[in-house]
C-alpha cells in the first residue's frame, strides 16, 4: 500500500493487535487463504502487504522453506519482526511502485491478503507479480466482497470509487470499492487463470471471541478470497 494508506503508527499498532484474534481477520480471511494455499512445504512466498507478519509465521509453521515480507508500514514491519526474528526477510516498500528487489520467477506462490484493493496501480502490481512468479506458481488474494460492500455503503453497487471505512479509536481504512466484474477481469486480464474461489464465514473459533461479528459473517458476504495460478 502507498505511503498514504499503509497502516502507520498507532493505527499499525492497532491493527497489528486485533489481527492477531480478530474475528474477521483471525478467524475469517486467514483459514480461508490459508485453505487455498494448500500444502505449502518447502515453497518460496512472497508476502505482499504482510503486515504484521501473522501469514509469514503461518507459512513458516506449515513448512515454507522462506517467505519474504513487503509492506509500506514501518510499524507494521516492526511488528512482524518482532514475530518473525531478526532473521526474517522484510522489505520496507510503496506497493504502488514496482518491486525491482525481486528477482524474476523466484517465487512459488505470492499471497496479497487484503491488500489488493488498497491499492492505485494495480494493473503495475499484477504485472510485477506474474514477474517473479515461476510458471505454474499459484496467487492467492483476498478482498472485501463487492455486496458487503454495496450493502454498507449503498449507492450504486456498480460504483468505482474509494471509500472511507471506519477503524479502531478514531481512524478509517481507504480503499476501493469495485464490483465482482472488476476484481475479476483485472486478475484475468493480467493472465492469471482461477482455480477456486471462496465467500468465508468465520470459524467457530470466533463465536465467543466475538459471536455479533461471527453471526454477521454466517448471514451476509464480508470477503473474496481466490486462488490463481500463472501459466
Amino acid at each position: 500500500m502507498s505511503a498514504e494508506t499503509a497502516y502507520h503508527g498507532e493505527m499499525g499498532d492497532q491493527f497489528a493487535s486485533q489481527a492477531t484474534d480478530s474475528a474477521y481477520n483471525a478467524h475469517t480471511d486467514r483459514p480461508a487463504m490459508l485453505r487455498l494455499a494448500g500444502d505449502v512445504t518447502g515453497l518460496r512466498v512472497l508476502d505482499l502487504g504482510c503486515g504484521a507478519g501473522h501469514y509469514a509465521a503461518e507459512l513458516l509453521e506449515r513448512g515454507a522453506a522462506r517467505v519474504v515480507g513487503v509492506d509500506g508500514s514501518q510499524s507494521l514491519l516492526h511488528s512482524a519482526r518482532g514475530r518473525l526474528g531478526v532473521d526474517a526477510v522484510l522489505h520496507h516498500h510503496d506497493l504502488e511502485e514496482p518491486l525491482p528487489f525481486l528477482a524474476d520467477e523466484s517465487f512459488d506462490l505470492v499471497v496479497m491478503a487484503l491488500v489488493y484493493h488498497h491499492v492505485d496501480a494495480r494493473g503495475q502490481l499484477l504485472g510485477e507479480i506474474r514477474r517473479v512468479l515461476r510458471p505454474g506458481g499459484t496467487l492467492l488474494v483476498s478482498t472485501t466482497h463487492p455486496t458487503g460492500d454495496w450493502g454498507y455503503f449503498g449507492g450504486s453497487y456498480f460504483a468505482h470509487e474509494r471509500v472511507e471505512l471506519p477503524f479502531g479509536n478514531g481512524f478509517s481504512l481507504s480503499y476501493w470499492r469495485m464490483t465482482l466484474e472488476r476484481f475479476l477481469g483485472e486478475l484475468l486480464g493480467a493472465g492469471f487463470a482461477l482455480e477456486a474461489l471462496e465467500e468465508p464465514r468465520a470459524q467457530e473459533a470466533a463465536r465467543s471471541a466475538d459471536p455479533r461479528r461471527y453471526e454477521k459473517t454466517h448471514q451476509q458476504p464480508h470477503f473474496l478470497a481466490v486462488r490463481l495460478r500463472r501459466p
